[in-house]
């Protein structure tokens, strides 16, 4: 993922409109687009998901803000549903918050332009991709403490998942173009797998798969957890710079997000996309809900689309939620539904000078916020 969210957000707008905000009407009148393709849908596709029959939820909305504060830039959020905590990486550190009372229950400081978190319930560990220092450390989920680092075989990890089906963490390195895996259990790097490209976010199956975006070629790529090699490069025609990236395990549906406010909807076992979403301006993750049938699309322009799977061939854009500029990445609450968001209220920006050509808008002091969007 580039630095640039290490410092601040990439987008910025109307720096009037950051109060909370009311929640753009529920419903988009028009249906996404399906996507063309000459392979005929199965069976199973005609069947809709369990949470679309039963009725999913559209009504999503800014619901609460909870102040953080704090100094330096922020990047992915964690989710665990089951211990009731939420993670959030802030450059140098990782607060944990508990989502239900908004308090800040712990923080892993010490570290160096941190990423991601990825939880590895079943071995009671946590691992945080820290980029500038090429490292990947390893915490203890329970007592928060470090237990180790691991050095990385390539630059700047950025995306970082736990696989269950393998036990193995993947760290993606967004400068070297690679994928240095570890085993979980011993921290014993297993490869480092070339990947051809910059990688962005990544998924799981939780069967012996892992998918990862390729921003700058845009494509999608599908790795054997197992065997440690790259088994398919699919090109996603007609997505520009893919970043956020989401599964539903139980259709085998992949969400995108693409940087031309594009999502796209991919079976996981042909790379045969079956779907196309509009969606906000600097998408920079996606999240999927099984409980309820929906995805979701955080966009810095300070819009959540909420895209319904009505079966897994036919997808709806079913809202757009308004969060508040800045608001691009996120984790979802399999348990309540609701959405977790990062942003912070912004300065002027910096005239451009020879340097700095695109200078970037300072955040205010204290302004760091999680924002909770729910039905």
């Amino acid at each position: 993922m580039p630095d640039r969210r290490l410092t601040q957000p990439f987008c910025l707008a109307a720096l009037a409109a950051l109060a909370v905000v009311a929640a753009i009407p529920a419903a988009i009148a028009s249906q996404a687009e399906p996507a063309k393709s000459p392979a005929p849908a199965t069976a199973g596709a005609a069947a809709p998901s369990p949470a679309a029959a039963a009725g999913s939820p559209a009504g999503y909305r800014l619901h609460k803000t909870i102040p953080l504060g704090g100094d330096g830039g922020w990047d992915y959020l964690a989710f665990d549903s089951a211990a009731r905590r939420l993670y959030v990486t802030r450059a140098t550190r990782v607060i944990v918050l508990d989502p239900d009372t908004g308090k800040v229950v712990g923080e892993i400081p010490n570290l160096s332009g941190v990423h991601g978190v990825a939880l590895a319930s079943d071995l009671g560990r946590g691992f945080i991709s820290n980029g500038r220092a090429d490292k990947v450390t390893v915490f203890d989920l329970k007592s928060l403490m470090v237990l180790s680092e691991l050095k990385s075989t390539g630059q700047n990890p950025d995306a970082i998942l736990y696989d269950p089906a393998s036990h193995r963490v993947f760290a993606f390195n967004g400068r070297s173009g690679n994928a240095t895996v570890y085993d979980a259990a011993s921290g014993q790097v297993a490869a480092t797998i070339p990947l051809g490209g910059k990688p962005e976010f990544a998924a799981s199956d939780r069967k012996g798969s892992v998918f990862v975006n390729i921003e700058d070629k845009n494509e999608l790529v599908a790795i054997d957890a197992a065997k440690l090699a790259v088994t398919h490069r699919w090109p996603l025609a007609g997505c520009e710079e893919p970043s956020g990236l989401a599964i539903d395990v139980a259709h085998q549906r992949l969400i995108v997000g693409c940087g031309n406010e594009t999502s796209l909807i991919v079976d996981s076992a042909s790379g045969r996309v079956v779907a196309r979403l509009p969606i906000g301006k600097g998408v920079d993750a996606n999240g999927f809900d099984p409980g309820a049938g929906l995805a979701f699309a955080s966009c810095g322009d300070g819009t959540l689309t909420v895209m319904r799977e009505e079966t897994p061939d036919r997808w709806t854009v079913a809202a757009k939620a308004a969060t508040r500029q800045g608001a691009r990445t996120m984790a979802v609450d399999e348990r309540t539904h609701a959405v977790y968001l990062a942003t912070a209220d912004f300065g002027p920006r910096p005239a451009p000078t020879a340097a700095e050509p695109r200078p970037r808008p300072p955040i205010l002091p204290g302004s760091f916020v999680i924002l909770v969007v729910g039905p």
